[in-house]
């Protein structure tokens, strides 16, 4: 079986040695019997794993290389577990690459769509620094930092959208089927004597939803499209990301949440051994929000030039004087990734804490709102009513 040229303890018991015909660039031979298939793809729709799947399988494979198992036996491994035909072809494609004399990264590299530039750079780093183990576990813990982080970030979204749907959904059912039926009750028993303002206009709004009722979900349904095409553009991708960091609340929960994705990015490919130039490039294409990327570009450029990294940060007014003060004091001990660490974790803290805060805000705010929407149809409906008993002879 094949194992790493690296490492000098002999193979396991249970598996038996084979004598190397070609070793490999990553120091991975193969035998007789291993050569590469060609494999013919299967075609997918949608993403073929999630960020979640593949901090699992990360996790994975830096378990089972931190054990001392060589990187090919690994993916093998995980390819007769994998469950997912789909990743399964995209691992069984990766450890064909190492077969014909590839490295790990070239394999990632083929697959770019699964991995991103991020992940193929990280490991390229750790196969040339031969640390392989200890970048896949770097990669493993910030995958999923990251993706603790941003399933925290959701969930704070989730209550209110659930909230407003179902509130929707039980004032668009009052106005569209419940309230036409009061008209016809009114007009007879009110005879020709006019409605309170409010129940007046509730009845108009309701004769709009229902005679435009199937109009006004094909006009939501397309601004919704429009509104995600739109965000696709060069304008409004900027205009959407200026948005969710300046919003009020919610802004401030955005930004820690992308500070904390930027410091321990470009930490840990620092961490790494990628070069901080190539480091701030990936940092800046994963960042996540235009903005964001342009602040990082501008330190880029001026790094490039000779400048450190906390002086221009802070001139682009984004992040803030902690954060740029805390990397000024990195850059000048010579521990920038261990500073952009602990940066990321405080922020991570913050992010946990401001999450739970809006979490406990939100839920009164939107049950106080829902009452107070059921409770206007209510009271239009009950005005006249009051109107009806007042003209009641004695």
């Amino acid at each position: 079986m094949a194992k790493l040229a690296s490492r000098s303890e002999p193979a396991p018991a249970t598996i038996p040695a084979v004598a190397p015909k070609a070793p490999s660039r990553t120091g991975v031979a193969f035998g007789g019997g291993m050569a590469p298939r060609k494999r013919r793809r299967s075609l997918t729709l949608g993403r073929v794993i999630n960020g979640k799947g593949i901090a699992v399988f990360t996790r994975q494979l830096a378990t089972l290389v931190k054990a001392g198992m060589p990187i090919l036996r690994s993916l093998e491994v995980l390819a007769r577990q994998e469950r997912r035909p789909a990743f399964k072809e995209v691992i069984e494609s990766t450890a064909d690459a190492i077969r014909s004399g590839g490295n790990f990264s070239d394999g990632l590299a083929a697959n770019e769509k699964v991995f991103d530039r991020l992940y193929i750079n990280m490991v390229k780093a750790g196969e040339a620094g031969g640390v392989l183990d200890t970048v896949l576990e770097r990669l493993a813990v910030f995958m999923e930092k990251a993706q603790k982080i941003q399933g925290k970030v959701k969930s704070a979204m989730i209550y209110p959208v659930i909230i407003s749907l179902v509130a929707g959904t039980i004032v668009s059912v009052l106005m569209v089927f419940v309230v036409p039926t009061f008209k016809s009750i009114f007009r007879d028993m009110l005879k020709g004597q006019p409605l309170p303002a409010l129940t007046e206009g509730l009845l108009t709004v309701s004769n709009f939803l229902k005679d435009h009722f199937i109009m006004a979900i094909v006009l939501a349904v397309a601004l919704g499209f429009g509104g995600k095409l739109f965000r696709k553009t060069r304008i409004g991708a900027r205009l959407f990301d200026w948005l969710l960091i300046h919003t009020p609340v919610l802004g401030d929960l955005f930004l820690k949440a992308a500070i904390a994705r930027f410091t321990r990015t470009f930490g840990t490919l620092l961490a790494s051994g990628v070069p901080i130039l190539q480091a701030l490039i990936i940092t800046r294409d994963t960042s996540g929000n235009v903005h964001i990327a342009d602040a990082i570009n501008v330190v880029h450029d001026r790094v490039k030039e000779g400048d450190n990294v906390a002086k221009p940060l802070e001139s682009t007014h984004i992040f803030p004087g902690m954060v740029t003060s805390m990397i000024e004091v990195g850059e000048e001990t010579g521990a920038l990734p261990d500073m952009l660490a602990r940066i990321a974790d405080t922020y991570d803290e913050e992010v946990d804490t401001a999450v739970a805060g809006l979490t406990s805000i939100i839920e009164p705010i939107m049950i106080v709102f829902m009452a107070v929407m059921v409770g206007t149809i209510v009271i239009a409906l009950f005005l006249p009513m009051v109107s009806i008993i007042q003209h009641l002879p004695t």
